[in-house]
Formats: structure tokens, sequence, C-alpha cells
């Protein structure tokens, strides 16, 4: 197989590519390093520096690397710069998309699976209940929308180019190496501050005090077998809901955190955030029939906490 890997020395990027190279994948990783890290990208992986925004270049790479899948990962990723800079948002996230889009039809790529938000893509998911697909999508943010705009774009394109794809609408992803000095990823900032002994913030849901916002979050490990599995061809469905169905709000995960890295940290309460959903949580019945049961929150915490604590980061 010859993988290429969009926004691979990224968080989950890096992940699907160093579980493809220990599967005897044939593995090249495009990122910008805009928010990713050289290092990240594994030893055997070929790497381009490259941002998707420019198609000439992206050609570029897939002339030379000839990818027979693509794992489209590259993205902006926060939902609260997507807010402050919605034109940026989507210039990556829809503009630079096509482009990929575009490459793979050129290259006549064998199937492309497109990292698309379940956390983020189903609005306010009413208490008591999961978004399931039968779920009407209501992309409240400029990232949510510009996610659900290249899932349309997908459907035209494999309409009418017959480009084969697979949607995979993650949770709120979480595990070792993702960046803490983001917006992004609570638990890994969570980690880091905590490990340092500094204070950590739970945003409100509805009122400042309250138990933070409600979240499916869903391990690394568990994204990298669902992206791994679709190009493989063993997820028959377009769409698939990555997550865990299980709900857990920031005060939760902050205690939780705070016990497992035995931490001083205090737990302070911020204000609501923009951009953000009360309640976000997934179906995930339809993932656990085809590929197992999900990594529990409790072990993913201990196995997150670990790798943070063996890799402290400035």
């Amino acid at each position: 197989m010859r993988l290429l890997i969009t926004g691979g020395a990224g968080f989950i990027g890096s992940h699907i590519a160093e579980q493809a190279v220990a599967s005897g994948w044939t593995v090249a990783v495009v990122d910008d390093l805009s928010s990713g890290r050289r290092e990240n990208v594994p030893a055997n992986a070929r790497f381009f520096q490259c941002d998707i925004r420019n198609l000439a270049g992206l050609q570029q790479v897939f002339a030379d690397f000839r990818p027979e899948l693509v794992s489209h990962q590259a993205a902006q990723a926060s939902v609260s710069v997507s807010v402050r800079e919605p034109v940026r948002d989507a210039e990556i996230n829809i503009i630079g998309s096509i482009n990929v889009m575009q490459c793979c039809v050129q290259a006549a790529v064998r199937q492309l699976v497109f990292a698309s938000t379940g956390g983020a893509i189903y609005g306010e998911v009413p208490p008591g209940t999961r978004a399931s697909l039968a779920t009407t999508p209501v992309p409240q943010s400029p990232y949510a929308c510009s996610k659900f705009a290249v899932e349309k774009y997908l459907e035209s394109f494999r309409r009418e180019h017959g480009l084969k794809s697979t949607v995979l609408r993650y949770a709120n992803v979480y595990g070792p190496r993702q960046d803490p000095h983001g917006e992004a990823g609570v638990v890994a900032i969570f980690c880091n501050r905590m490990l340092a002994g500094e204070p950590v913030s739970v945003f409100a849901r509805k009122t400042a005090g309250d138990p933070g916002c409600i979240r499916d979050y869903v391990f690394i490990a568990d994204v990298v077998k669902a992206n791994i599995a679709a190009m493989q061809g063993q997820i028959p469905d377009a769409v698939l809901n990555v997550g865990t169905g299980i709900e857990t709000n920031t005060l939760q995960l902050a205690e939780q955190l705070k016990l497992i890295l035995q931490s001083a940290s205090e737990i302070r309460f911020g204000d609501i955030r923009p951009g953000d959903v009360e309640r976000s949580l997934l179906d995930a019945d339809r993932f656990q029939q085809l590929l197992g049961t999900a990594t529990t929150v409790p072990e993913g915490l201990q196995q997150t906490a670990r790798w943070f604590r063996e890799h402290p980061r400035i």
C-alpha cells in the first residue's frame, strides 16, 4: 500500500503514519509544519513540506510519491479560531480539501479517507440522546460548517469523478502527542498545566461554575483503527461516527486527570467560549459493530497522562 497522509506531522496524522509504517506500508507525509512537528513523522516515512492550499505544490507531491491511498487529516482544527478567523478556516479546510480531492482524481487514488467532525457537525445534541447518522447535521461554528461542506464536496467528487471516499466523523480525540499549546485538545492542555502545577479552566456550559460542556472523548488508538480499516476497505459505510457513545463533562475530565497525575493544580471556572456547543455525544454503535469496543476514558486518560509525564514540553 502506498499511503499519503496530509497533516501527517500532526497529532492524529502522525499516529496513523506510525501504524501504517509498522504494518509495512509505504508512507509519505505532507505537512506545512504550522502546527505539526517534524519529529512526529516516522523515520521510515517520506516527508514533503507543503501547504495544502498550494495546489501546484500538492500536485508535485502526488506526482512524486504516486499514492494509492490518501488519509486527509490536515485542517484548521480549532472552533474558537474559526470564529475569530472564518476566512482562514475556509481557505484551509475547504479550499485545501478541494485541492486534495483534485489531486486524488488526477492521480487515480483508490481511496480517500476524510477526517470530519462528529464533535461539532451535529450541533446541540439534546439530553438523553446521541447523534447518529440519521441526525441532521446542524453545524454552528465556521469550523463545523467547513467540515460539513467538504463532506458534500466529496459526494460531488464521488458522483462526478468516481472518487471513492470514507468520511470519519471524529468525536473529541485525545491521546499522546496532542499539542497542549493550542486552543483545541483539552486533555493535552490539562495534562500540560497540571504537570506544571498551573491552574486549569472549566469553561461554562450555561453559566460559570457549572461542570462545563459535555463531550464524547475518543482515544487516538481507536481513531487510527478506524482510518486503517477504512483504507483497507473494511468499512462499507460512506460515513462513520468514531466515538465511544459515553458522555463526560469538562469537570469530570479535570478531576480524573488531577487524580491520575496527583496534581495540586487549582480547577477554576470560566465563561462560555464562543462557538462551543453545550452537549455533543455520538451514537457509536456502528463503530463498535465494525471495529470492537472503544477504549474507555479512564484507560485512555491513564495512557495519555503517562505519556505527558514522560515527555514534558516547554
